[in-house]
């Protein structure tokens, strides 16, 4: 399967009941961008676009287990607090209820979780998905698809690899390939 550059403006719902609640958009301006085949954004979310034409609008919707799957009470985990200690005091800057937070694995992953609570000795943090549990629906257009040129994939596996600068959110001035601030990329760059 060949790698293409793909660019979307859309607007995301989730749907309960029937009834949708906006969550995000990637502007025509600011499009969502990806290159397919590397595994950076939803499975489904890509089957979805990806053989679109330019131009091409599109809606779906994609149920929890194709989207992030079932909320899981094993990932609310409490944490020591001394791990959120610079020099010897509590980061309060950066650490507080329902602060995202980055965070690493001892394998060297990185991921995101978010504060719920903080005692004297625990921070309380859900490592779910903020959209996991949910059906999402996607509405919206294909700014750009094409064959990804070979300079393009380079950098992207670059950037993966964690050479360069970064994720390409905007690091070295250039635009995101890994969907910026949105929510269905797995890259960690959100």
């Amino acid at each position: 399967m060949s790698n293409k550059y793909i660019a979307v403006s859309y607007k995301l719902y989730t749907v309960e009941n029937g009834e949708r609640e906006f969550v995000e958009e990637a502007t025509a301006e600011r499009p969502f961008q990806f290159l397919s085949g590397f595994g950076v954004t939803l499975e489904e979310f890509e089957k979805q676009v990806a053989e679109l034409a330019p131009g091409a609008d599109f809606e779906f919707e994609l149920d929890k287990d194709k989207a992030y799957g079932d909320r899981e009470a094993s990932r609310i985990l409490d944490l020591d607090r001394e791990m959120f200690c610079i020099n010897g005091h509590f980061d309060h800057e950066n650490i507080f209820v329902d602060a995202i937070v980055p965070l690493q694995n001892e394998d060297g992953n990185r991921f995101y979780g978010r504060v719920l609570e903080i005692t004297d000795d625990k921070v309380k943090m859900d490592l779910n998905h903020p959209l996991s549990g949910k059906t999402l629906c996607f509405s919206g257009k294909v700014i750009e698809s094409r064959e990804a040129t070979k300079d393009e994939i380079q950098g992207f596996v670059n950037r993966l690899s964690g050479e360069g600068c970064g994720c390409g959110c905007g690091d070295c001035g250039g635009g995101c390939d890994c969907g910026d601030d949105h929510h269905h990329c797995d890259c960690g760059c959100h």
